[in-house]
């Protein structure tokens, strides 16, 4: 199927950057929102994104009104009668997108495909929404959508293998990094990446580092930026609302830290507040005396004699991974693209699952063992990474981990 005329049902910051990613390509898109207010602050969006490549010389003015001119911004659904591909970025709220797909459902052409870019919700609850289940898929961007590679293509339990098919090569013409995702709570970016995040919570609350101290370790790490300053980036309420499906999904194992809930009442959702983990007058997070007392209030009620290391917030990402590996959400060399591409995990590293491996897997099971005996369940392995260790396959050292070594 070749996809012609495109659309796009949403136009914030995630929703205006799809439609942007789709008129770089060259294919003409839609971009709907309930008013013409919305719909003019996605075009501002995209124009901003075109304007900087003009400023670095990478397209000429001319360049960027030819690609502006392939979006149209839209408030009803009139245009839609012709879409091929409609890909809707509404906020994470199942009811209000099995509304969306229901009324595309009655609008659209039925050869047309209804992509969700849900970052946790289920593609077969969404599918079940709509007289078209096996064109339903999940198509999820990771932020800045015209910047990060990877896009998880995540099939529902209708969706056709033709609906999978057409929506990768989609995504490769669009210069992307398509990996497949089996059905999840959370599908696999953002399941291995809230543990992380969690964990480095936790490392706070407890007083073991304070967050600048932390994020600086984990660029020191590898990592483009650290924990907290992700957090505050991609929106703490937007986190919460994984983490609460995650909760729900896997249980106590993925409880969050309390700080988690404290920062939201508080109204401390990130950058687009002023307020996070950091303070913003600028883009540039600023260490926030009030931060300090809220942590202060916290430890107040938990004194919790706590370390840090690296390994102690990255080893619960490994465990999660494993156990997607366990529930073939998706294959080892798929885990390893993914979290380079969608987390920035450190290239030179290889990877999640190679740097399990590098370290050495029954080092890793051991050093999870003593965590959990430490701080709980949440730290518990899991049974294929005791197999493995069980088994003699415990990486590079042996040639034998989650990958083979000649």
């Amino acid at each position: 199927m070749y996809i012609y005329k495109t659309a796009v049902v949403g136009a914030g910051a995630m929703g205006a950057e799809i439609a942007q990613v789709i008129s770089f390509s060259g294919v003409p898109v839609l971009l709907k929102d309930v008013d013409q207010a919305r719909v003019n602050q996605g075009l501002d969006t995209i124009r901003k994104v075109y304007q900087r490549r003009v400023d670095r010389g990478k397209m000429t003015q001319d360049e960027l009104e030819k690609k502006l001119a392939l979006v149209t911004g839209v408030t009803t659904y009139d245009s839609f009668k012709d879409v091929d591909l409609v890909i809707e970025a509404v906020p994470e709220k199942l009811s209000l997108k099995q509304q969306i797909l229901k009324d595309l459902d009655q609008i659209t052409p039925s050869s047309a495909v209804l992509a969700s870019n849900t970052s946790s919700l289920s593609i077969s609850a969404l599918g079940g929404a709509t007289a078209r289940p096996h064109k339903v898929i999940g198509m999820h961007f990771f932020y800045p959508a015209h910047i990060m590679k990877l896009v998880e293509v995540i099939p529902g339990l209708e969706t056709s293998e033709e609906t999978t098919g057409d929506v990768t090569a989609f995504a490769e013409s669009l210069r992307k990094l398509p990996i497949r995702v089996n059905e999840c709570p959370g599908f696999l970016v953002n399941r291995i990446l809230m543990p992380y995040l969690n964990e480095a919570a936790f490392c706070v609350q407890e007083g073991a580092l304070g967050p600048r101290q932390i994020d600086e370790a984990m660029v020191a790490f590898g990592f483009p930026m650290g924990p907290f300053t992700l957090v505050d980036n991609l929106g703490f309420d937007v986190c919460r609302e994984v983490v609460n499906v995650l909760l729900d999904a896997y249980g106590s194992r993925m409880r969050p830290a309390e700080i988690w809930e404290r920062l939201h009442d508080l109204k401390r959702y990130g950058v687009k507040a002023g307020a996070g983990f950091y303070l913003y007058g600028d883009r540039a997070g600023k260490d926030d005396p009030e931060l300090d007392k809220v942590l202060h209030a916290l430890r107040g009620a938990s004194k919790t004699d706590s370390e840090f290391s690296a390994n102690r917030i990255v080893l619960p990402m490994v465990n999660e991974a494993i156990r997607c590996l366990e529930e073939h959400v998706c294959t080892a060399a798929d885990v390893d693209l993914a979290v380079v591409a969608g987390l920035g995990f450190p290239q030179s590293k290889g990877g999640i699952l190679h740097y399990a491996d590098e370290l050495g897997l029954q080092v890793v099971l051991e050093e999870l063992e003593r965590l959990a005996k430490r701080y709980g369940e949440r730290f518990w392995p899991s049974p294929l990474l005791k197999r493995k260790v069980g088994a003699g396959h415990l990486g590079e050292k042996t040639k034998k981990g989650f990958f083979d070594y000649t």
